[in-house]
């Protein structure tokens, strides 16, 4: 097989490819959530009310969720060079326009053009690293942008808190600015310059239909948190998307070149990867939302000192990302994606148990092996979908798996509310029989539904087999 590159099979510096990868994905991870904690403040700025200042986290959200798979695509019909360059302008010019906002509105369009251009910092870190290092660097590689990932998340909060007191909330987004703009010129001369040849036409209309159906199934769900299943901002979305992904179906079995090459979802491998990333996406980010309501609501714990609690795994992940890339590589993926989604629904059942109890220790025990459990899963299971799909479908195939795990991200928290209110509404005692607490049977019934679903992903991924290596992939 030939690569679709003309830099394909180049082999780059590590170090220096990662020098710039690693801080892009940090960078866009904290912009995704580093507001949370500074809404107040931007709403009494604007006089917003919390309606409207959900806008501000899901305006990047809706622009991230749609930008994924049109960057996979693309990356396979223009270089990573002016690709990447293209999306650090976007985010640049966005950080820009929120800095500058003078009313709700321009905020929020610049978040909006925020998520645009950061949508192509993870799917095109990780096609640089399966094109550009050798295969018995990518699985250490893809660990290290992991650990940026999970640094990020459990850093974001914490900076756009810190800076956002300190310097005020416009801070956040010159600092964005900054490093845009200074991973510029670096990304320009590590990347390759080389465009992919003998790519056919470009379905816009399949990649429209795509964007628009994620983009409203992930605003429905959202919505139906905020106002309700029942309200038309909810059910309205949802039916919305169902229809164009709908649509998008049906064209990609009837165009010749479709948006989505059918026969990505021919190859095992890829459409379990696609299906526990998914799954295990949904259980991590309900644990990461529903643990500090938890220690908050139920413990009585202050929202930093309930930030505490939640550090250790957040440094976990860091450290063992890189670890696990390593171990991916001499052990293979089938038995680390097993044993990390065994862990996670323990340890969800863990927390399910203990949910409420006395001591906070059980939860930060919990959410610590949850997370060790989730990264075991993700590092591994992205070196293998990458590794699993012909040179060509590279790109579209890895937007298309973070797509997953992005919609994971939404579905599961707005499942496992759900779940909560439901339980409180009841009033009834926890499903779990071994639960031991004296309050919290709702979250505890959340984490119980977690860990059913971990169970459901580790029967998805036993049938996870390695896939053969094409013979002359040069990748």
């Amino acid at each position: 097989m030939t690569p679709p590159t003309a830099t394909s099979g180049l082999t780059r510096s590590a170090p220096a490819l990662l020098a710039v990868l690693l801080p892009a994905m940090l960078a866009t991870v904290v912009a995704s959530d580093m507001v949370t904690l500074v809404l107040p403040s931007i709403g009494a700025r604007f006089e917003a009310s919390e309606a409207e200042l959900a806008w501000v986290v899901t305006g990047f959200l809706l622009a991230f969720s749609v930008g994924i798979p049109f960057y996979g695509r693309i990356c396979d019909r223009i270089g990573l060079r002016h690709l990447f360059a293209f999306a650090l302008l976007t985010y640049a010019a966005g950080s820009m326009i929120c800095a500058l906002a003078a009313g709700l509105p321009v905020l929020v369009l610049g978040r909006i053009v925020m998520g645009l251009g950061a949508a192509a910092i993870p799917v095109l870190s990780i096609v640089a690293v399966t094109r550009l290092l050798p295969a018995d660097r990518r699985g250490a590689s893809i660990g290290a942008l992991s650990a940026a990932a999970g640094v990020g998340t459990a850093a974001g909060p914490a900076i756009g808190g810190g800076v956002g007191q300190l310097l005020g909330w416009p801070a956040l987004f010159w600092l964005m600015l900054a490093v845009a703009l200074v991973l510029l010129p670096a990304a320009w001369r590590v990347l390759p310059d080389g465009r992919p040849t003998g790519a056919g036409r470009f379905d816009v209309a399949g990649g429209v239909l795509l964007g628009l159906g994620t983009g409203l199934l992930l605003h429905g769900i959202t919505q139906a948190q905020v106002a309700g299943i029942a309200a038309p901002s909810s059910w309205g979305s949802l039916v919305t998307a169902v229809v164009a992904l709908a649509l998008f179906g049906r064209r990609t079995v009837r165009v010749a070149q479709p948006f989505v090459p059918p026969s990505l979802f021919a190859n095992r491998v890829y459409r379990t990867a696609v299906l526990v990333a998914f799954l295990a996406m949904a259980v991590n980010l309900g644990a990461l939302v529903f643990v500090p309501l938890l220690l908050v609501d139920v413990h009585g714990l202050t929202p930093g000192a309930g930030a505490l609690v939640m550090i250790p795994a957040g440094l976990a992940v860091a450290a063992l990302s890189p670890l696990i890339g390593r171990l991916a590589d001499r052990v293979g993926t089938r038995p680390l994606v097993l044993a990390g989604v065994a862990t996670m629904g323990l340890f969800a059942l863990l927390l399910s148990t203990y949910a409420g109890n006395t001591s906070v220790v059980p939860t930060a025990i919990g959410i610590l092996g949850l997370s060790a459990g989730f990264i075991l899963v993700l590092t591994p299971i992205i070196s293998a979908a990458a590794g699993a799909l012909p040179a060509d479908q590279v790109g579209i195939g890895i937007g298309v798996l973070q797509g997953a795990q992005f919609l994971g991200a939404g579905a599961g928290p707005a499942l496992f509310g759900v779940v909560v209110s439901a339980r409180l509404q009841s009033g009834s005692g926890a499903l779990n029989p071994l639960f031991t607490g004296h309050g919290g049977t709702a979250h505890s019934d959340a984490f119980l539904a977690m860990a059913v679903i971990a169970a459901i992903a580790l029967l998805v991924a036993s049938r996870m087999r390695p896939a053969p290596v094409p013979a002359g992939d040069l990748r």
